[in-house]
């Protein structure tokens, strides 16, 4: 417990001592010591990089190869929320109908002896539904927004809250990857800076999307590479899209949709999974030597 709980003002240095030794006598007086001369936390203190197995989340439009890409991870393993992986070679559990079924996935996981290296969740968007649905019937409502004061989506972001620390476990103790994948939508950006904008953000409420993507070490976006052009002249003039069907995968934040990464990639590299796993390779190679 820290100390300032039971001193509101600190003061100077010499009145911010006197309150820390208050406050550990405090803490003795009442056998709720939350720091002893004993302890020497100092010598927990690491440094240098320590890379772990990456969290990622990769979203775009439908059809554009998100399932495939994440497929070809070492080890991968799908949790699916929605029926779309009969025609990709990928190890699977049966479609999850139910919250129950993710997180009983999640465990089978967890306490099972297995060889997989990534859990591939797909998607975020339907698994939201069925956290949606969860709390519909155990609050016995048709719709969640009919709870009132947007608290059906303060429950939501409670059981999205478990299952990242689900994930979170999965990484630390069993040594797995994790891949999200969502869908796209287009969503108005409220530039505090100038106007807004439209941009492409993975489709789940902001509330739960915003906790995801900080969970995450990477969020890429995914799409086609289109070009425009000019047609037509005067009042007939419009423009259009040209796409070569080249897939793309976008790493970095810019104003017409939401990324990032840690590792240091390029703006855009293709959607193909040994270009974008290469950083990881290295950085790990170099950390052991």
């Amino acid at each position: 417990m820290c100390p300032a709980y039971h001193n509101s003002t600190w003061g100077d240095e010499e009145t911010h001592c006197s309150n820390f030794h208050t406050d550990l006598d405090y803490q003795n007086r009442h056998g709720d010591e939350w720091w002893t001369p004993e302890d020497k936390m100092l010598d927990s203190i690491t440094t240098g990089k320590q890379p772990k197995p990456r969290r990622q989340m990769i979203y775009g439009p439908h059809g554009v190869g998100k399932s495939t890409f994440a497929s070809k991870a070492e080890g991968a393993i799908f949790i699916q929320t929605e029926d779309g992986l009969g025609d990709i070679d990928c190890a699977r559990f049966p479609l999850c109908k139910t919250l129950k079924d993710v997180q009983g996935n999640i465990r089978a996981l967890f306490v099972e002896d297995h060889e997989y290296k990534t859990v591939v969740i797909d998607s975020l968007d339907w698994l939201e539904r069925l956290v949606w649905a969860d709390i519909c019937a155990s609050e016995g409502k048709s719709d969640i927004a009919e709870i009132g004061y947007g608290k059906g989506y303060s429950m939501a972001l409670g059981h999205w809250t478990k299952i990242l620390y689900s994930l979170a476990m999965l990484r630390e103790e069993k040594g797995m990857a994790t891949v999200l994948i969502a869908h796209t939508k287009i969503e108005k950006f409220e530039d505090p800076s100038g106007d807004s904008y439209d941009r492409y953000s993975p489709r789940l409420h902001k509330l739960v999307s915003g906790v995801v993507q900080e969970w995450c070490d990477e969020v890429l976006f995914a799409t086609y590479r289109i070009f425009t052009k000019k047609s037509g002249e005067g009042f007939r003039e419009r423009t259009v899209g040209i796409g070569t069907g080249e897939r793309v995968l976008y790493t970095t934040d810019r104003p017409a949709h939401i990324a990032k990464n840690r590792l240091g990639l390029p703006d855009e590299v293709p959607l193909e999974w040994p270009v974008q796993a290469a950083p990881v390779v290295k950085e790990t190679k170099k950390e052991k030597k």
